[in-house]
């Protein structure tokens, strides 16, 4: 399997199918610190990161949402002293896309510079 972290994501259109519960075995081996959670029947990806302050916190959340427009597929983003809680889904599908283990990657790649 290709390096997520090095993916681009590709258009999403509203009607496609979700991940199958094979892929995402096959994804989560990519990124093994997220969690799948549901939320109002949708799955979702989640992680949380953890920082020394609020200023640190801030500055990856704005890292998150830089990266977000430059791939056009943006997250929920919780920012609060110590820590940043990243959860990625793709609205169009109400489900799980490729797209958000390429950005569950990217996020990890980010939290590690």
């Amino acid at each position: 399997m290709p390096d997520l972290s090095q993916m681009k994501c590709v258009a999403c259109r509203e009607g496609e199918p979700t991940v199958t519960e094979a892929e995402i075995a096959q994804y989560r081996s990519q990124v093994p610190e997220w969690k799948i959670v549901e939320r109002e029947g949708i799955k979702r990806l989640e992680r949380v990161f953890k920082f020394k302050d609020f200023v640190q916190s801030l500055a990856f959340t704005n890292k998150i949402g830089t990266l977000a427009e430059a791939e056009g597929h943006h997250p929920a983003l919780l920012t609060e002293w110590g820590r940043v809680t990243v959860t990625w889904w793709t609205h169009k599908i109400r489900g799980l896309h490729q797209n958000d283990f390429i950005m569950a990657a990217k996020t990890d790649q980010r939290y590690g510079l």
